[in-house]
């Protein structure tokens, strides 16, 4: 008697039929990891497990929300006057603008916030403020990879990519790295922002969109396809993998692809209830700012239509918490088009900035409520970012060209002290107090990794020949946001 020997996965394809047989040899014992994980301790004393990053596209100004400048109130309409020459991105050096709302104090660290993001200040004493952060250019598409990434060109894994490769993950039955984009689109560089490049492809960051009917493309078979056709499509595609994989055992990219599909079977159970936000109860939901669902919405840009989109994005992130993923990336903001839909506020820095940081603040501020409430907002670090800022002059009479020299960062929970604001710009915003000591993204991401508990001079991998890692050959710790 001849005896055909299988694989694993072809066990499971053709034993169980499809994705629910995986899911059931998966709890039977068969399982497969939803990340690398090949620091399961880290290097150092973790105080964070999760990390959640909010990512505003298109260049949020953090003259007019963050970072108050008086010197910009006491010119208002005067000549701007940098004292040096100013490559702007466009045509952006009119007269000198103060902020487009009023400041006040909040917190019993009383710290200046703009009207829109005043919802912000329910939670500001948890907040550490970092106002020298200074980028490397001022191309949408370059600057975002670099806060995404750490490198201003593609072919770098994401910030979520390479926790996923050092921790891997805390919930088998959800994926690790989870990116929740903009309603309306991907913001510039689309998926390359959370791609794993040269990391093995299973770090990648898996796209959810709450809210929609279709929160996860493909998890389920097509309407109408019988358990049949499933099984047959099943057995096919395990033979052509093996195939694949014999003759390519280097390539990881179907090892990955194999992974997902384990992965998709186990979170045809997990995923759905994860994602249920009508589980949640009234008074949580209308504290995210969410809409009764269903709620249509008028063509113009407007702040209730943000609330509700990005809190649901905020529940939806506390509740993958809550269930083991580690890492959570939140986009506001599309890629560009007209009207602007995102915060690249060249025409008019009130129509766009505030609907959408008003929605931000509401829903970025319950989340740091409810993790605080749930003893969750410990040893989970949160992350606001920003590919740059704007210029404290005007561009027309309403808008704010770029500025890659100057711009905000803040976070929260996590080992970070709260109530502080490290780093200073100019009198004007335009560039840091001290510019030989500015702060870069590569510090930003070591102390992410650092309160993870790794050594970000450590976690790296060899490509062409070299150690690459997240901070590239920069970075030190900002011990002085550490708790």
């Amino acid at each position: 008697m001849s005896i055909e020997w299988k694989t694993r996965r072809e066990f499971l394809w053709e034993s169980g039929g499809g994705l629910g047989g995986i899911a059931l040899a998966s709890l039977l014992g068969c399982r497969a990891q939803a990340g690398s994980g090949v620091l399961p301790e880290g290097h150092l004393p973790a105080k964070a497990k999760r990390v959640v990053q909010f990512f505003m596209a298109g260049a949020a100004s953090h003259l007019d929300l963050f970072d108050f400048k008086p010197e910009l109130v006491k010119r208002h309409g005067q000549d701007a006057d940098f004292g040096e020459k100013v490559e702007a991105f466009q045509n952006g050096l009119g007269p000198w603008m103060k902020p487009i709302w009023e400041f006040s104090r909040h917190g019993e660290c009383g710290k200046l916030l703009g009207e829109t993001v005043a919802p912000l200040g329910e939670v500001v004493d948890e907040l550490a403020f970092v106002h020298n952060l200074t980028g490397k250019t001022g191309v949408h598409s370059q600057a975002t990879y670099l806060q995404a990434t750490g490198f201003d060109r593609p072919g770098f894994p994401g910030m979520g990519a390479w926790v996923s490769y050092g921790l891997g993950s805390l919930n088998e039955n959800l994926p690790t790295f989870v990116v929740l984009p903009d309603h309306r689109g991907y913001a510039s560089n689309g998926p390359k922002n959370w791609s794993a490049a040269f990391l093995p492809a299973v770090d990648q960051g898996t796209v959810i969109r709450p809210g929609s009917t279709n929160p996860i493309t493909h998890l389920t078979p097509p309407a109408g396809m019988g358990r049949g056709a499933e099984k047959e499509a099943a057995q096919i595609l395990a033979k052509l993998n093996g195939r694949f994989a014999d003759q390519r055992p280097e390539d990881s990219r179907l090892e990955a692809r194999i992974r997902s599909y384990e992965l998709a079977a186990r979170m045809q159970l997990a995923a759905p209830e994860a994602l249920d936000l009508k589980r949640e109860p009234e008074y949580i939901r209308k504290m995210y700012g969410l809409s009764p669902d269903g709620t249509t919405w008028p063509k113009e840009i407007n702040w209730k239509e943000e609330a509700d989109s990005f809190g649901r994005k905020c529940l939806a992130t506390r509740r993958l918490l809550e269930r083991g993923v580690r890492f959570v990336q939140v986009w506001s903001g599309n890629d560009n088009g007209f009207p602007r839909r995102n915060w690249d506020s060249h025409e008019d820095v009130e129509r766009d900035h505030g609907p959408l940081s008003r929605g931000m603040a509401i829903g970025a501020a319950a989340l740091i409520k409810d993790l605080k409430q749930r003893g969750m907002l410990d040893d989970t670090l949160i992350l606001w970012t920003t590919e740059f800022g704007r210029l404290p002059s005007t561009q027309g009479t309403r808008g704010r060209d770029h500025n890659p020299h100057v711009f905000t960062n803040w976070l929260a929970g996590g080992g970070i002290k709260g109530g502080v604001t490290f780093g200073e710009s100019d009198d004007f915003g335009f560039k840091p107090l001290d510019r030989k000591n500015p702060t870069q993204v590569h510090d930003i991401h070591a102390t992410v990794l650092h309160l993870l508990g790794i050594d970000h001079e450590k976690l790296t991998f060899r490509k062409e020949s070299i150690d690459r890692r997240l901070t590239d050959v920069h970075g030190r710790v900002l011990g002085e946001l550490l708790a």
